[in-house]
């Protein structure tokens, strides 16, 4: 089971990189997107939208308006389903997702992980 982190950050307050580290710290296999290179718990940062294959997750950490520029790239990794973590909320990211049978939810990633919803 794949996660992509999306909107990751090298540091080390923001909730991202905590994903990135509990993900890890659970032994899921992560793989991440940012706008700074990096590694973060010996996961590569990548800025560019690499065609990741087996995507099952993508936890989001962008806000609503960086998130246009995402559409097409979430939708062409076809993941089983989208996280929205606190501050990410989005309707029309929503009814995109939607029309393209991914199933998304409203929840914080590091919350799933220690109730073991994940």
């Amino acid at each position: 089971m794949k996660t992509l982190v999306l909107g990751a950050s090298l540091n080390e307050e923001r909730y991202s990189n905590k994903a990135i580290k509990m993900l890890v710290n659970f032994e899921h296999e992560v793989v991440a997107h940012g706008l700074k290179k990096g590694t973060v718990a010996g996961v590569d940062i990548n800025t560019e939208k690499v065609p990741y294959v087996d995507i099952d997750t993508i936890t989001l950490y962008l806000n609503t308006g960086r998130q246009i520029d995402f559409y097409d790239y979430i939708l062409s990794l076809k993941p089983r389903r989208v996280i929205f973590n606190p501050g990410t909320e989005n309707k029309e990211l929503y009814e995109v997702l939607t029309q393209n049978n991914i199933n998304y939810e409203e929840a914080c990633t590091l919350v799933l992980l220690t109730t073991k919803q994940f």
